[in-house]
């Protein structure tokens, strides 16, 4: 387990930067945190290490994005469940698009039970308007 500290939505964007470079396909990554706790501000900074140029957005509204990475045979899935109560058809699609790729869900304890055991789960705890406490398990 791992244990960051963040004060402003681009440490927080750093952080997930660093956080790329042991991102790889496979991979699902479940950011659990209240509304407003910085889960894309995170999935921001890790597709800015991946070398994604498109802009990264919460898919609060569309459910998934797919972000290409750039000079690999893999993409970046983004999902928010937030909105939805997601049903078996819809978890057996997510974990197929990791076998593949990195998947990252924002809301992901709606699902939990259905995750990977090798999920990486990321819990962002808000602390004040700015700062963020980061906890990682299952990064290897």
């Amino acid at each position: 387990m791992q244990t960051f500290i963040t004060t402003s939505g681009k440490d927080t964007q750093r952080l997930g930067k660093k956080l790329s470079k042991q991102v790889k396909p496979g991979m699902v990554v479940a950011l659990i945190s209240d509304l407003g706790g910085g889960k894309t501000t995170l999935t921001q900074g890790i597709a800015k290490g991946l070398k994604i140029k498109s802009k990264v957005v919460s898919p609060t509204f569309v459910l998934e994005r797919i972000y290409p990475v750039p000079k690999k045979d893999w993409s970046l899935y983004h999902y928010d469940l937030y909105r939805i109560a997601p049903d078996d058809m819809l978890v057996d699609e997510i974990l197929s698009n990791a076998e593949e790729n990195v998947v990252l869900i924002e809301w992901a304890e709606k699902i939990e039970e259905q995750l990977p055991k090798s999920t990486v789960k990321i819990k962002i705890s808000i602390l004040d308007e700015n700062k963020r406490k980061i906890t990682i398990t299952n990064l290897k």
